[in-house]
């Protein structure tokens, strides 16, 4: 216990003491203050990893992100694959065609297009894949064929995409396909690079037998157009008032009539119909195919991949074994 009479005595500093502490004190804060830059700067980086990290990982559904080395001028497409609410199965089955193509120097966003739901087991499966894959349309339709369900489809994109916030247009291109014709991205987007951004209507030209973009209309199977094309389909008269019957000949007669589309390109024979029975509109397999039609069944869908090998780049694992 201390000792009440012993005092303690304080020493006071020296002047020079505290020039050194002061001294001290000053190169310490600086210190501190280059350790919090240089974290700061991690930090952000961490950040953008991150963030690079997430859309990595979405990129895997059908909301497409532009590859890493992307510019503005990659070229921008909306693939609309006209399909039925039941179709369950037939969806899955092309995302797993279409997920695996990444073609280079292209954003290309596949939807499945179709009209109201209306059934109650709809509502909710429909809902699912809308949570997990964001990857569908539904227009304000009655399910049709040939009653106006294509003009609903185009002329309802502009009010759905255009946006002050991204990028304009929203896409260059638009197409629709069915859901049973295999594309070939990248082969899609290398026939679309010389080719102009308006009033262009691209497809597989009927009658089958003609290679003349104007002899008459592309096939249903699948075309594409020109974003201002889109618009204007969106607000003509010549497309509201034209609704019935066979949907492409009907879209071919909007772009006659309206005089657009005046800048054509047939496909032909990149495009065609698998040659089960040889017809006028069938062609044989062959490595230049942008899009093979027809594959009504799951043997033909087969034999069509198997030909293009699109499991060639499939990685080794010691999780499975694919002889």
């Amino acid at each position: 216990m201390m000792n009440p009479n012993i005092q303690l005595v304080m020493m006071k500093p020296t002047k020079p003491e505290r020039r050194r502490f002061i001294i001290s004190s000053f190169f310490f804060v600086l210190f501190l203050c280059a350790v919090a830059s240089i974290n700061e700067v991690r930090f952000g980086n961490l950040l953008k990893f991150g963030s690079c990290t997430f859309f990595s990982h979405n990129s895997s559904s059908s909301a497409s992100f532009p590859p890493l080395n992307s510019t503005s001028d990659d070229i921008r497409i909306l693939i609309g694959i006209l399909t039925l609410p039941d179709q369950y199965h037939r969806r899955h089955f092309l995302r797993m065609i279409y997920g695996t193509q990444s073609p280079a120097g292209a954003k290309v966003d596949v939807k499945f297009v179709f009209c109201n739901l209306t059934k109650e087991d709809q509502k909710v499966l429909v809902a699912l894949e809308i949570m997990r894959y964001d990857d569908i349309i539904i227009l304000n339709c009655t399910e049709n064929m040939n009653q106006g369900k294509t003009y609903t489809y185009f002329s309802s994109l502009p009010e759905m995409l255009n946006s002050t916030e991204g990028p304009s247009p929203p896409y260059h291109y638009v197409m629709k396909a069915d859901d049973d014709i295999y594309l070939r991205l990248d082969k899609l987007v290398e026939s679309l690079r010389p080719l102009p951004r308006e009033d262009l209507y691209y497809g597989y030209v009927i009658p089958c037998g003609s290679m003349d973009p104007f002899h008459h209309y592309m096939s249903g199977m699948g075309y594409l157009v020109s974003w201002d094309i889109v618009e204007w389909v969106s607000v003509s008269e010549v497309s509201r008032n034209h609704l019935e019957g066979s949907e492409d000949r009907v879209f071919g007669d909007w772009m006659r009539r309206g005089h657009r589309g005046r800048k054509r390109h047939t496909v032909k024979w990149a495009m065609y119909n698998y040659p089960d029975r040889p017809t006028a509109c069938t062609h044989e397999l062959w490595p230049d195919t942008i899009g093979v039609h027809l594959l009504k069944k799951q043997e033909k869908w087969i034999e069509t991949l198997k030909y293009f090998n699109v499991t060639q780049n499939l990685k080794p694992s010691k999780l499975y074994h694919i002889p």
